[in-house]
C-alpha cells in the first residue's frame, strides 16, 4: 500500500517501462484490462476499489490525492496512461514539466473509454505511438494533435530514430518542423545511412526534396533542411545547417587489431585521431570489429562499452575468406589470420573497398569502412 503525504516522494516499485493510473470505478475496470494488454506496464490505483488479487497481479494501491502520486512516477516511467480528465492530468503534471528530451509521453484516456488522446511528449517521449497502441487494445478513437503526423509529413525530431540516427544539435529541430508543416521548401540531402525513412504510403510532399549531396542543396536554395551524413561538413558546406538539423546515421565499421594489454585510453585516442583525419563523425560509429582472439581484450571492451557501440569478432578463417591489399605473414604466425583490422571491417561492413585501408599507431592497427546506404 503507498500512502500519499503532502512533501513525500512516495516509494513505487517499478517493474515495467509504462504506469497506468486509475482513480474511478469505470477507470479501474479500463486499467486491469489494458494492464493485461501491455505487459511492460504497471497499474497504480485506489486503495478503495481492491480486487484482492493485486498483490499476484504485481497492482500497487494508493491512498490519498493521486496528485501526489506523479512525482514518482514522472522520473520512473517512458510514459504514463492516465484515466482522468484532461484538465486535472494538466494541472497536475503541470509543475513536473521540464523539457520534451526529458519528459515521460503522457497519455490521457477519458472514463468511457472512448477517446485516448496523446498529452505530452508525443515524438520524442513516444506519446503518439503510444495513443494509437492504447485506443486499438480499447478500440477508442485516437486523438494526435502534433502537426507532422496530421499532415503525414516528416516529423523531425523522430528523424531516422528508428535506425539509430542521432541529431548533431537539436537547436534548429523547431523551426525546421515549422518549415516541413508550413509546406516551405525543405531539403533533405542523403549521403549515407538507410533509405527507408518515408513511412506514409502517399507520395513524399511536394515541398520536400531529396539530393545526393550538400552542394546540390544549397544550388536549390531551400527554406531548410536535414541533412544525413556521417562526414564532418566543410566550412562552405555548414550554411546549409542556417536553418537546418544534421543527423548521424550509423555507418562507419571500425577494424581494430591490437596487442593484449593495450589500454583504452590508447585505443580510444588512434579512433578518435584516424576519424578526424578521415573527416568521419564519431557519433556514425556503430561497431568496432576484430579478431576472435580479442573477445575479452579488457581495453577494447570499455572502449565499445563507453561508446555503446556494437561489438563483433570473426575467427581467422572468416577473417581469412576476405581478399586483402596487405595480408601479413607475421600476422597469420601469431592469429592464423594474414590480417585483422582490414578484413574484420569489410566482413562487417559487407564491402570490398575501405576509407581507410590499415593504420598503425602505437599499439594498435585500425581500418574503417562505411555501411552501403540500405
Amino acid at each position: 500500500m503507498i500512502t500519499l503525504s503532502e512533501g513525500e516522494i512516495p516509494v513505487i516499485e517499478r517493474r515495467g517501462d509504462y504506469a497506468i493510473i486509475a482513480i474511478t470505478k469505470h477507470g479501474v475496470e479500463m486499467a486491469r484490462k489494458l494492464q493485461r494488454a501491455f505487459s511492460r506496464s504497471d497499474l497504480y490505483y485506489m486503495s478503495k476499489f481492491e480486487r484482492g488479487d493485486e498483490t499476484a497481479r504485481g497492482i500497487q494501491l494508493f491512498e490519498g490525492s493521486v496528485r501526489l502520486l506523479f512525482p514518482a512516477l514522472f522520473p520512473a516511467y517512458k510514459g504514463l496512461i492516465i484515466i482522468i480528465s484532461l484538465g486535472a492530468v494538466i494541472r497536475m503534471i503541470a509543475p513536473l514539466l521540464e523539457d520534451k528530451k526529458k519528459d515521460p509521453g503522457i497519455v490521457v484516456i477519458d472514463d468511457k473509454g472512448e477517446h485516448v488522446i496523446s498529452v505530452l511528449s508525443g515524438h520524442l517521449g513516444g506519446a503518439n505511438e503510444l495513443t494509437r497502441e492504447v485506443a486499438a487494445a480499447l478500440g477508442a478513437r485516437p486523438v494526435i494533435t502534433t502537426a507532422s503526423d496530421v499532415q503525414g509529413t516528416i516529423a523531425v525530431d523522430l528523424f531516422g530514430r528508428r535506425f539509430g540516427w542521432e541529431w548533431e544539435s537539436a537547436d534548429k529541430l523547431t523551426p525546421v518542423s515549422a518549415s516541413v508543416v508550413n509546406e516551405e521548401q525543405v531539403a533533405v540531402v542523403q549521403e549515407s545511412g538507410e533509405t527507408g525513412w518515408w513511412l506514409y504510403s502517399t507520395p513524399l510532399p511536394a515541398n520536400i526534396r531529396v539530393y545526393a549531396t550538400v552542394t546540390e542543396a544549397l544550388a536549390a536554395q531551400p527554406k531548410a533542411a536535414l541533412v544525413v551524413t556521417h562526414r564532418v561538413l566543410s566550412p562552405g558546406e555548414e550554411a546549409i545547417l542556417a536553418n537546418g538539423v544534421l543527423y548521424r546515421p550509423k555507418v562507419i565499421a571500425l577494424g581494430i587489431g591490437c596487442n593484449r594489454g593495450t589500454a583504452a585510453e590508447e585505443i580510444e585516442a588512434v579512433i578518435a585521431e584516424t576519424l578526424a583525419e578521415l573527416k568521419f563523425s564519431p557519433r556514425s560509429v556503430k561497431s568496432v570489429c576484430t579478431i576472435d582472439l580479442k573477445q575479452d581484450e579488457e581495453g577494447l571492451l570499455a572502449v565499445v562499452q563507453k561508446n555503446g557501440w556494437a561489438f563483433e569478432t570473426y575467427t581467422p578463417e572468416q577473417l581469412n575468406t576476405v581478399p586483402m591489399d596487405e595480408p601479413s605473414d607475421t600476422v597469420y604466425k601469431y592469429t592464423g589470420a594474414y590480417g585483422v583490422s582490414e578484413p574484420a571491417a569489410k566482413l562487417y561492413a559487407g564491402v570490398s573497398q575501405l576509407a581507410l585501408v590499415k593504420k598503425k599507431s602505437g599499439n594498435v592497427t585500425i581500418s574503417v569502412a562505411v555501411i552501403p546506404s540500405a
